[in-house]
């Protein structure tokens, strides 16, 4: 039954591969200069390896956001953000699994009548808002350091094609690690507070947690879905907002990549905390958001005038109409599983699988007797007494 209920969550681990793929190599088989295999194969690597060793920080702020106490639930939250992504996907659109999963999570909140955690929220979409901007600024100021040096040293035209290339395979390895690392919260965040699995040993030296085992299995459906679902996102994401040259789209990895990192790195927060720096928030950030505002910022550079606002704009609503559709296809999903299914989505709700007459019936044994009884039905009756004399 555990396994049914992780099915959901691989589902989202598929839809986020085969989405957010694009953000990491969408620029560089866009412009040609990596093929789609070799893509895949280096995002897929790099995501199973970031989402192990570096999934917990953002995993523990969306946590904080909805404490799904059931699996029954947390196979609904996931399927929603899912389905969600599946939709934007098939359009063609980069959607946000972060937005989706957010989304869901409310969803779940609403139904169970779980209070949301305003402040975690808050937080969550003020990087919304920061993202897109951070990863605009940083893709602007690489962009002009990578152009001063590349004039600077006076590069050959096939010298600079070649480290070009290598440069975005580089860069697209740490963005994946960084995907995996920042987004596997998306995954199976819902399912660490309820995780079937049990700490294991392999080979007397690698220890792997019951959530590193939940972030190794959404680790691989994030791969499979780059292998067999990316290709199309990666082409609009590459060419479809802003035609992009070599460098450019090695900007707009680098600078999304850093972005990712900068918001799932617990040892990068750490440093910072320990020098009395200020740190950004671990949480799961859209990698959509990121190499969107990458590119747009690069195309405000050159002047704006080549941007396809028109595909913006689609991806912006897609933005909008993710968590929308997960908390909607949550609440739904969630009550059809609860009654019609009668299976429990949420602590408490042991009574949904009892038909409402039996509850009203156990209700009235709960409360007692009529009001206008003097005793309890179960007192005894005291015996007759009589006065005998002599």
């Amino acid at each position: 039954m555990s396994l049914i209920f992780l099915s959901s969550g691989l589902f989202l681990g598929w839809s986020l591969g085969a989405n957010d793929a694009a953000n990491v190599f969408g620029t560089a088989v866009g412009s040609r200069m990596v093929k789609f295999r070799t893509a895949a194969i280096c995002c897929g690597i790099f995501v199973l390896l970031g989402a192990v060793v570096s999934g917990a920080g953002a995993s523990e702020t969306l946590g904080k956001l909805g404490a799904i106490d059931a699996l029954g639930g947390a196979f609904v939250v996931a399927f929603a953000a899912a389905v969600s992504v599946y939709l934007m996907t098939r359009a063609r659109y980069p959607a946000s699994t972060s937005q989706a999963i957010v989304g869901a999570i409310i969803g779940w909140n609403f139904f169970s009548g779980t209070s949301t955690d305003t402040q975690q929220l808050t937080k969550i979409v003020m990087t919304w808002v920061a993202c897109p901007l951070l990863s605009a600024a940083a893709a602007v100021i690489c962009y002009k350091l990578v152009t001063t040096i590349i004039l600077r040293c006076k590069i050959h035209l096939f010298k600079l094609d070649t480290w070009t290339r290598y440069g975005l395979i580089i860069v697209g390895a740490f963005g994946s690690y960084s995907l995996g690392a920042n987004n596997i919260a998306n995954v199976v965040g819902v399912f660490v507070p309820v995780s079937p699995f049990t700490e294991v040993t392999l080979f007397n030296w690698l220890h792997l947690s019951s959530a590193q085992i939940l972030f190794f299995i959404g680790g691989i459906a994030i791969a499979v879905g780059v292998f067999t679902y990316s290709k199309e996102t990666m082409m609009t994401v590459g060419g479809g907002i802003f035609r992009l040259s070599p460098v450019m789209a090695f900007v707009a990895v680098w600078a999304h990549s850093v972005v990712l990192f900068l918001f799932s790195s617990k040892g990068l927060e750490s440093w910072l905390l320990s020098h009395g720096l200020p740190a950004l928030p671990l949480v799961p950030v859209s990698s959509s958001q990121a190499i969107v505002g990458a590119v747009i910022g690069m195309g405000l550079l050159k002047g704006g005038r080549g941007i396809r606002w028109k595909t913006v704009g689609g991806i912006a609503c897609s933005w909008i109409a993710a968590p929308v559709f997960a908390c909607i296809i949550s609440y739904v999903c969630l009550s059809i599983l609860q009654n019609v299914f009668h299976q429990r989505v949420y602590d408490g709700a042991a009574v949904a699988s009892v038909p409402p007459a039996v509850v009203e019936f156990q209700d009235s044994i709960n409360k007692g007797p009529a009001p206008f009884s003097t005793a309890p039905l179960s007192a005894p009756v005291a015996a007759p007494q009589f006065d005998v004399k002599g």
